[in-house]
This record gives structure tokens, C-alpha cells and sequence, in this order.
């Protein structure tokens, strides 16, 4: 069972499982967007109320991140949902993203947003899957190509999304 544990993104775990996914996503990104833009997070983005950073560990170690944070009052922001390869297909990415939702709710988030790219199949998958629907940008990310979102108390009228 996967153990998420709050960390900065500057800590040494999660910089190393960060640097992992950046070089990973800079080698797959598609030649047509051009170059991948590599930008660490700003660790105090991460300290609640702002926002929270989990490493995911399991016996053997660490073997994923992700963060939640605050764009506004009520719009929270998923980023850099990663898991090493050791970890996946066993449905902690889905778990790691129901524990970021919680904790944007815990942090008084009506909805949350994200961002992919499209060449990142399986996580549009399991964004669709979670109850996300397709928006318009809400950034200028040039890595993104799709962005998401989703209500976070069912079907009352939201004025954010």
C-alpha cells in the first residue's frame, strides 16, 4: 500500500522523482510543440494554506509526487501527478489524485483545474475517468494541450468553472 507522505518539492525525494518526470516528459514530448519547458515548483506553493506536495512511497521507496494548489479562493490546481514505473497499473494514481482533491477541499477548493499534454494518454484517461471535463485554458502553460476540470461538490451551480 502506498504511503503519501506531505513534502516540499525541494526536498530531496521529491526533487529527484520531480528531475525523474521532467527529463521523462522532455524525452516524449512531441517534436511538433518544440522544445519542453522544464519549471520546478515553487516550494511555497506547497505549504498549506497555499497548497500541499506528497511523495508516494512504498516498501522499497519513494516512487511518486504530486501537488494541489490555490489559485484562488475556491479554484485549486493539480500538478505534477508522477509515478515511477514500479507503481503504476496499480491504481495509486488515482489514489494519489482522490488524496490532492481532498486535501484542495480541506484547503476550501469548489473545484480543481489541470493541465496535460495530449501525448499523455493514460493521464487524460484517468482525469476523464475522475470525473474531469475538457476546458478552455486557464494558463498559458506551452507544454499543455488539454486542460481540465472538475467540480468538487457535485452539481451546485459554480460561478468559477
Amino acid at each position: 500500500m502506498p504511503v503519501y507522505r506531505p513534502a516540499s518539492p525541494a526536498d530531496d525525494d521529491a526533487h529527484e522523482l520531480l528531475t525523474e518526470y521532467f527529463e521523462m516528459r522532455a524525452h516524449t514530448f512531441p517534436e511538433h510543440l518544440g522544445e519542453y519547458r522544464t519549471v520546478f515548483p515553487d516550494p511555497e506553493k506547497f505549504v498549506p494554506p497555499a497548497g500541499i506536495f506528497f511523495v508516494v512511497d512504498d516498501d522499497l521507496g519513494p516512487v511518486g509526487c504530486g501537488g494541489v494548489r490555490m489559485l484562488t479562493p475556491v479554484r485549486a490546481e493539480i500538478k505534477h501527478l508522477y509515478l515511477r514505473d514500479r507503481a503504476r497499473g496499480k491504481g495509486w494514481g488515482r489514489e494519489l489524485l482522490a488524496e490532492l482533491e481532498a486535501h484542495a477541499v480541506g484547503l476550501g477548493a469548489r473545484e480543481i483545474v489541470l493541465d496535460t499534454n495530449a501525448s499523455l494518454e493514460a493521464a487524460q484517461g484517468l482525469y476523464r475517468s475522475s470525473g474531469y471535463v475538457d476546458i478552455e485554458p486557464y494558463n498559458d502553460n506551452p507544454n499543455a494541450t488539454n486542460w481540465f476540470a472538475k467540480r468538487l461538490f457535485g452539481d451546485e451551480p459554480d460561478p468559477v468553472l
